[in-house]
């Protein structure tokens, strides 16, 4: 919507005041006062932009099964590396699915940002 500065004016005259004077500037950069609410602001973009690795992937899984199709296809996708494959399916072999992590259930990153 465009709007000439005489009809925003004539609608907005505090706001048209403050515009061109400069009064009432907020930086937004300013420092919260509640440090809870800054906490939350902060927890809540805690995965903002996050890529989850393989071994993210990993806990997700139930089983060995599902996790050896999840090193197959980050392989197969040349997101992991033949060594690392392998040094992978050795410890889950080894050790069980479980060695990567705990069980990250569904809805696991929106729980730990704060956002569910």
């Amino acid at each position: 919507m465009r709007i000439n500065k005489v009809t925003f004016k004539k609608m907005f005259p505090r706001l048209a005041e403050e515009m061109e004077g400069g009064k009432a500037r907020i930086d937004v950069n300013a420092a919260r006062s509640d440090h809870v609410i800054e906490q939350k602001a902060t927890d809540s973009k805690r995965f903002d932009g996050y890529n989850p690795s393989v071994t993210d992937f990993l806990c997700r899984c139930d089983n060995a099964k599902q996790a050896e199709e999840i090193i197959d296809y980050m392989e197969k996708r040349s997101e992991i590396d033949y060594s690392y494959a392998q040094k992978l399916r050795g410890q889950l072999k080894k050790r069980g699915v479980r060695i990567f992590g705990a069980k990250r259930e569904e809805g696991y990153y929106f729980t730990e940002s704060g956002r569910k």
